[in-house]
């Protein structure tokens, strides 16, 4: 069985994620997927580099990631040309992986953890999807003081995304991160006995 797992920036994604994990689920996560195309000497890493410019590049060659992200952020349009670069490899290593866990474990749940799984059209690629779920204050909350961003920065950060009362409209199963660990392992706990695993 596979899910994905998606939500907002700053829901709690990872900390559902652990959850799901520390129980026996097998983790495919695409942020770090997206880490591991763009280390050094990988091709995905050549093609943003030609793109949007060498001097995303530091002296040892990996990415500037701040650099690159303040870039995105300020000419929205660029991100378009980032995804087309990144998501194919993306997509095609999750699906490898998809297709090794359940070959060799098909007796395990399967977590996608893709962030951005409605904007990039993924949503009809899995049969469940779990929205992990806060209020958008919360949510811009939690991202000022994790990010350090002013509240300016968070707002075009979550506006870069699909808002997060649209994905729990459409999400499958709602985990709840909004009141505490407690809280939200309980619905985890419920989740996993209602799939029948142990």
């Amino acid at each position: 069985m596979k899910i994905g797992l998606t939500g907002g920036i700053a829901t709690g994604k990872s900390t559902v994620s652990r959850m799901l994990v520390s129980r026996g689920a097998l983790l495919i996560d695409a942020d770090v997927l997206a880490r591991e195309v763009m280390e050094p000497g990988h091709p995905v890493l050549e093609a943003v580099a030609d793109r949007f410019g060498r001097d995303m590049l530091l002296p040892d060659g990996t990415l500037n990631r701040k650099k690159l992200g303040a870039h995105i952020f300020a000419h929205p349009e660029e991100r378009l040309a980032l995804n087309a670069i990144t998501h194919p490899a993306i997509r095609a290593e999750t699906k490898r992986r998809i297709e090794e866990y359940e070959t060799n474990y098909p007796e395990k749940l399967v977590v996608v953890d893709i962030p951005l799984l409605y904007e990039s059209g993924q949503g009809s690629l899995y049969e469940t999807i779990m929205v992990v779920y806060v209020p958008r204050e919360v949510q811009l909350m939690r991202l000022i003081e994790r990010d350090g961003l002013d509240g300016a920065e968070a707002e075009a950060r979550l506006s870069s995304q699909m808002d997060i009362e649209q994905k729990k409209q459409l999400a499958d199963i709602v985990i709840d991160n909004s009141r505490g660990l407690a809280e939200t392992e309980e619905q985890i706990e419920r989740f996993w006995k209602s799939c029948g695993l142990s």
